[in-house]
């Protein structure tokens, strides 16, 4: 079948699946995370097929990989969308107007979402889980890298979807060529939304050729900043984790920044990244600092094209400042809008930085490897929106409704 043809046939069952339960949909949830569960073999071997196409090497490699825990970690997210009240129907505000005229604005789907993304086939199962719960159609569009592993998910989907007598158009995976992806952009009328999940180039792809509305989302420039009233034990803990946890992820810290009085503690926050081997590109102060403490040839001098990248690897800048305002100065050049962190111990300095920071996420003393759905009590996430219209941070099940207003009276016409 054509991509036009995919994308109007999940267009026109928008209507079908506002009409079922939410019950219908919290039990098809749930028997789907029992299904994926019980297929778990099916699915690690079609995913053994996309690692033996990739270098294990390569960054993506681990966001490809799927394991028995990370599946039942991916049906867990699901049962837990499932457990959430549902995001519809919700009346955001009512008035009635002197004339006896009632306006309800209420909460409704976006309709059908298009999602392009890379290789993480656990985008899969989060993106239909929240666009299935919120009352919305999914269609998916995966890289070649993750296509096995996509098709084998989406199987399962749909095998319980047709169980329960519900369209399995609801969930549509398109082809993985670059003609599906020029397809889902041009479907004006068809999609009401696209959100790419993916590197800066996908998302600037994407948006530079929609014809349809986009969501950015994804592209993660995260800083960390040590303060000199930062603690050094909390600081050594959240260094490591923000940036060693998974390297391949949005959330993963690409940035130190150091105040100028704390140079000397620079060797404990960095003792253990390497451990994993993380190259670290130091400017000049922080060089010095680290010289003789950090390994020879981990330690490489900065260069301008080490500061405002995403390294989704083993690799970390670090940037010496004088004070709080040269931080916030050095964050608002380089920042992705994503997520960042202050480590300090001061109140009135946490506040500035809370205050004067643009991203959807900021963080005192805690690790940006939080910004995740999951753990926000969403159940799961469709992405991380930069932006600042409609949908900011976790993108989860009431970032995928819209509303309208239903206006009844007895009669009233207008003069």
């Amino acid at each position: 079948m054509q991509c036009e043809d995919m994308i109007k046939r999940a267009s026109a069952v928008v209507r079908e699946l506002i009409d079922i339960s939410d019950i219908r949909i919290n039990e098809a949830l749930m028997d789907i995370a029992d299904t994926l569960i019980a297929a778990k073999n099916d699915v690690l071997e079609a995913n053994r097929e996309d690692l033996s196409r990739m270098e294990s090497s390569n960054p993506k490699y681990d966001r490809l990989m799927l394991t028995p825990e990370r599946i039942d970690g991916i049906a867990g997210d699901m049962k837990q969308v499932a457990s959430l009240p549902s995001p519809l129907g919700k009346i955001l505000s009512e008035t009635v107007r002197p004339n006896g005229m009632r306006i309800r604005k209420i909460s409704v789907p976006v309709g059908v979402i298009g999602v392009v993304y890379e290789a993480r086939p656990n985008v899969t199962f989060d993106v239909f889980s929240l666009c299935i719960k919120s009352g919305n159609v999914c269609l998916l569009k995966g890289g070649s890298d993750a296509d096995s592993s996509n098709r084998a998910l989406v199987a399962v989907i749909q095998d319980v979807l047709k169980k329960r007598g519900i369209n399995p158009a609801v969930c549509t995976l398109l082809p993985p060529g670059r003609e599906a992806t020029e397809a889902l952009l041009q479907a004006v009328g068809y999609v009401d939304l696209v959100i790419p999940r993916g590197g800066s180039s996908l998302i600037n792809y994407v948006r530079n050729n929609a014809k349809v509305p986009v969501i950015e989302t994804g592209a993660g420039i995260c800083h960390t900043y040590f303060d000199k009233d930062g603690d050094k034990e909390k600081g050594r803990a959240i260094v490591n984790n923000a940036k060693t946890r998974r390297v391949s992820v949005c959330n993963a810290l690409d940035c130190l920044v150091v105040h100028r009085d704390r140079l000397e503690d620079l060797p404990c926050l960095c003792e253990k990244l390497s451990d994993s081997n993380v190259i670290i590109y130091a400017d000049e102060p922080s060089l010095e600092a680290l010289t003789g403490h950090y390994p020879e040839v981990l330690l490489q001098p900065s260069t301008p094209e080490s500061y405002g990248m995403e390294f989704l690897d083993y690799k970390m800048s670090i940037r010496t400042v004088n004070t709080i305002e040269e931080a916030l100065e050095h964050i608002a050049f380089y920042s992705s809008k994503h997520s960042e962190c202050i480590v300090t111990e001061s109140d009135e300095t946490a506040r500035i930085f809370e205050q004067q920071i643009d991203a959807a996420c900021v963080y005192v003393n805690v690790s940006t490897a939080f910004t995740d759905g999951a753990q926000f009590g969403f159940g799961a996430e469709i992405g991380i929106s930069t932006q600042k219209t409609h949908a900011r941070g976790p993108m989860a099940l009431p970032e995928l409704t819209t509303y309208k207003y239903i206006i009844e009276g007895n009669g009233q016409t207008r003069k």
